[in-house]
């Protein structure tokens, strides 16, 4: 028998062949491929950056979102009232604000920590609120030097320069009347009462006749002459803290200063000009009431230290009555004003009707 080779073993060994080629091929790829992963890993991608403007317009929203939801849903009207005060008060604290003052009720819903009503012909009080109370009454000071120079007698033509020791070294504080600059009594008067200026107060105060020592000593004199027992000044432009009273004393003050012509007309007057050298100064009125037509004022004071807040005191008509506002401590530039407009319509709805029935008939 002769022996004749097999078929099979040459195909069985191309097949081994191939299943090893196509082993070494896919190892090939797998290796290489993981080779680039591992270099692409290890070099960073870099994040994309939002643009700053859409990211901006992205927060907005969001913080608006979150500041709405952390505010209450219904507030009430003393929330309102104490978030108000809180907004727009000053940086420090009043010396009425220490005292728990503005914090307090009233029918009305005043701003200001104080307020006192009363009818100057029959003293009758027609609303009260801690008129008792002793507090910093800042340039409201400059009513008793307008009347202590008023009862002085002095010449209003009598020229007057302003010197560097009329500069406020309390609250550094600036002013239009520059150094050098010469106005008469009567003028320095007028931008005092009218618009507080603080240079022309303390300018009347040092050309006094004894100087300024024996003017603060004639300002607390008077106090004490008209019963002011709460009453205390240090300087004549309230700049200083340590000016103090009440309402009830700055209701008197107010009574008293109504008497004298030239106080109603300088602190009631709209504007004044002045020439100082070659220029000319226009000053206006501190107090925005006198220009509306729903007011009949016959005396007016304004006045602000952080100490003291806004204060302000009047003398007006107000549904037939002759009406003396005191009003302390209110907290924003234009509350005083609101809490004076509240008081005259609330006078004129509860009084208006009376006053006119028992006007006299012609």
């Amino acid at each position: 028998m002769s022996y004749r080779p097999s078929t099979r073993r040459p195909l069985q060994l191309l097949a081994c062949a191939a299943v090893v080629l196509s082993f070494v091929l896919s190892s090939g790829a797998v290796l290489a491929s993981g080779s680039k992963q591992s270099s692409s890993a290890k070099r960073p991608v870099a994040a994309k950056v939002p643009d700053r403007k859409v990211h901006k317009q992205a927060v907005q929203p969001q913080r608006k979102k979150a500041a709405v939801a952390q505010a209450p849903a219904n507030r009430t009207v003393k929330a309102r009232k104490q978030h108000i005060q809180r907004t727009s008060a000053p940086r420090r604290l009043s010396v009425a604000q220490q005292m728990g003052l503005r914090a307090m009720d009233d029918p009305l819903d005043l701003n200001s920590s104080v307020a006192l009503v009363v009818d100057q012909n029959t003293g009758e009080v027609l609303f009260s609120k801690n008129d008792s109370a002793v507090l910093p009454i800042a340039s409201l000071t400059k009513l008793m030097t307008g009347l202590v120079v008023a009862e002085a007698d002095l010449p209003m033509d009598e020229m007057i320069t302003i010197t560097r020791d009329d500069v406020d070294t309390y609250k550094g504080t600036t002013s239009r009347l520059a150094i050098g600059a010469r106005l008469s009594r009567g003028e320095l008067m007028h931008l005092s009462l009218m618009s507080s200026e603080n240079r022309a107060a303390h300018a009347l105060g040092r050309t006094f006749p004894g100087g300024m020592e024996r003017f603060v000593q004639l300002m607390n004199l008077k106090a004490r002459e008209l019963g002011m027992t709460d009453t205390h000044y240090v300087e004549p432009t309230g700049l200083h803290s340590r000016n103090r009273s009440s309402a009830r004393d700055l209701a008197t003050l107010v009574n008293v200063a109504y008497e004298h012509p030239i106080l109603r007309d300088l602190s009631t007057s709209l504007s004044h000009e002045v020439h100082v050298g070659r220029r000319t100064l226009t000053f206006n009125n501190s107090n925005r009431l006198v220009r509306s037509s729903d007011w009949d004022i016959g005396l007016q004071k304004t006045g602000f230290i952080s100490e003291a807040g806004r204060c302000l005191v009047m003398q007006a008509n107000v549904a037939g009555r002759q009406l003396i506002m005191v009003f302390l401590d209110a907290a924003g530039s234009i509350s005083r004003a609101q809490d004076a407009e509240r008081v005259r319509r609330w006078v004129e709805a509860q009084y208006g009707t009376l006053q006119e029935e028992v006007r006299p008939q012609g």
